[in-house]
């Protein structure tokens, strides 16, 4: 397809540990680059409507928890489940925006709590990744984009293993802020 990525790594993942993986969602190649940058085994928590999507679909519940956001009941599933993939020795990746922004100019949407609060519960690390050009070179829009780099930031870790829940959205802050700082400083760099 013409695209080739570029990654800069501020810290190694240890195959021998579990993370949070959590990164901005730019474009329909985000998924992909996820299992291009990270060699260790991890499985996605997404959308249950996502589920629905004819073939899409039955590939998608395979490969993720998945989670209605407006069912209490499925959040407390993907807590169980979540805490078994990380007994099998997987990490956990959420895009916390919880989806593609609808609008294009839009840097960072707001993150939801989930993957905060998962990771305080099991006392992984969060590891911010930041996507510089998914969106450029695969935008939901067909008419855009085209091959080259794309550029991957996997940002220092940031421990959870003093926190309470209580701290998640202090964490979920820290974390975003780390991926616009990232993506605010490209922008400027370009003007």
């Amino acid at each position: 397809m013409g695209f080739y990525p570029e990654v800069e790594r501020m810290q190694q993942l240890d195959p021998d540990k579990n993370y949070m993986l959590v990164a901005n969602h730019t474009s329909m190649i985000d998924i992909m680059m996820m299992l291009v940058i990270i060699k260790q085994p991890f499985i996605f928590v997404g959308k249950r409507e996502l589920a629905k999507i004819p073939i899409f679909g039955f590939f998608y519940r395979k490969t993720n928890i998945t989670v209605d956001r407006s069912c209490a009941k499925s959040k407390q599933d993907v807590v169980t489940e979540a805490r078994r993939r990380l007994d099998m020795g997987e990490s956990i990746c959420i895009f916390p925006e919880g989806g593609v922004p609808d609008d294009m100019s839009l840097v960072l949407d707001s993150f939801k709590d989930g993957a905060f609060r998962l990771a305080i519960a099991h006392k992984i690390p969060i590891v911010p990744i930041t996507f510089y050009d998914n969106k450029k070179r695969f935008s939901y829009k067909f008419i855009s984009g085209g091959p080259g780099k794309l550029r991957v930031k996997i940002h220092r870790f940031i421990s959870t293993k003093t926190m309470q829940t209580g701290d998640r959205k202090i964490l979920k802050e820290q974390t975003r802020q780390i991926i616009l700082d990232e993506l605010t400083k490209e922008t400027k760099k370009k003007e």
